[in-house]
Order: C-alpha cells, then structure tokens, then sequence
C-alpha cells in the first residue's frame, strides 16, 4: 500500500513540476517575443511604447511602455500556452516548426483582437493622445504582432522540450 502512495505521490509531483514548467516556458517565450516586438515597435513607432501603452493606465515615458509592453507579452504568453495546452493543439507543440506556425497564427489574431479593437478602444475610453479609430487594421502593426507571435511559438517549443 505504501509503495502505491509514494508512487501516486511522485507522479503528481512530476505533473506539478511539468505544468509549472510549461507556465514558466509560457512567459519566457512571452517575454522573448514581447522583445522582439518591442524593438521592432520601437524603430517603427517609437510613440507607441512611449505614448500610447502608458497612456492606457495614465503614465508617461519609455519606461512605463517597456514595463507595461512586457508584461502584456507575458500574459498573452500564457494565453497561447494555455489555449495550446488545454486543446488538441498540444500535438503541435512538441515542433518547433509547427509551434512556430501556431504562434504566427496567434500573432495574428493578436493583432486583430488586441492591437486593432481592444487597444484603440482603451485608448479612447482613457482619453488618450494616442487615441486611434476602432478598428484599426495597420499593417505595420499586423508586422510586429507577427513577429511576437513566431518568436512565441518558437521559443516556446523550444524551451518545453529541451
């Protein structure tokens, strides 16, 4: 009986550990891509790091944009793990060239969601001067947001399966 409990014991340590592993994996990726972006975003658009993402909680400066920019980055990089994960995607991301693709595909529906609806709203609600229309289909913005999603999905495999 004890051998039973040591090895449910140790098999829901070994789950726990994987799970808080592909979490963490999530962020890193996140912030990897939310680097890339953000570096992108910055030769591209400078204000947009400088303005308009501190604008949404009432700052100012490159600092808070950067501080801001990353932490959404690492948050949706656990919405893309959390969605891959918890769905029949997880075939995927054990590839690092499909989960790649998967992070494509994320980047663009991130641009659709967050960088083209989402975000101008919020600006507008917050009176912004970097207020934008709604919806707002840049195409610069479709570049950087495809860049963070396939630095995501590659980083991401990538480190889950090292």
């Amino acid at each position: 009986m004890m051998s039973t409990e040591t090895r449910t014991d140790v098999e829901g340590k070994r789950q726990s550990e994987t799970e808080t592993g592909a979490w963490m994996s999530a962020v890193l990726a996140g912030l990897a891509g939310g680097v890339v972006m953000g570096v992108i975003l910055t030769v591209l658009n400078p204000a947009g790091l400088t303005v308009a993402i501190p604008s949404l909680y009432g700052l100012e400066g490159g600092i808070a944009g950067w501080v801001i920019h990353l932490s959404n980055s690492a948050i949706l990089g656990v919405v893309f793990a959390a969605i891959v994960l918890t769905t029949p995607l997880r075939t995927y991301a054990n590839s690092v060239a499909a989960s790649t693709g998967l992070g494509a595909t994320y980047g663009v529906l991130s641009w659709i969601v967050t960088g083209s609806i989402v975000l101008p709203l919020w600006l507008q609600a917050v009176g912004s001067p970097a207020a934008m229309p709604v919806p707002t289909f840049a195409i610069p913005s479709l570049l950087w947001h495809l860049a963070y999603g396939i630095v995501l999905g590659a980083v991401f495999a990538f480190v889950e399966n090292r």
